[in-house]
């Protein structure tokens, strides 16, 4: 019997995180170019604006796009597959692939795009308020 109850703690567990993971990384939003998975974003205020940290293991600075109109950043860009792993078989896959969009409206206030730089998986974007 206590068996059963630790097989059943575990398979709740195990649900409850998988639900976690689909919440934080698999949001999708839906656009002209089918769905997409939205990248997880620090937003903060700075004496000088916004900084941003966006989430983006495994994709190359070159596959990244960043726009900046109307009070709303929007970062799009494609995540691809290894081509080592291509053939691999998967047990777990909880990093996405493919295509994703992040659409945030910003603080009130007019901005810029001051720079970006990639590091350690991520894109920092630092916006100048104007």
């Amino acid at each position: 019997m206590r068996y059963r109850r630790f097989m059943w703690a575990e398979a709740l567990e195990l649900l409850d995180r998988a639900e976690r993971l689909q919440r934080q990384f698999f949001q999708t939003s839906e656009s002209s170019a089918g769905p997409a998975w939205e990248p997880p974003v620090d937003l903060f205020e700075t004496d000088t604006g916004l900084a941003l940290l966006i989430a983006l293991p495994g994709v190359p600075p070159d596959q990244v796009q960043v726009s900046l109109a109307c009070g709303m950043l929007r970062i799009t860009g494609y995540r691809p597959w290894p081509e080592e792993l291509r053939r691999a078989t998967i047990w777990r896959l909880e990093i996405p692939h493919g295509r994703f969009e992040r659409r945030l409206e910003l603080p009130s206030g007019l901005y810029e795009l001051a720079h970006q730089e990639f590091m350690h998986g991520c894109i920092a974007i630092h916006l100048r308020r104007l």
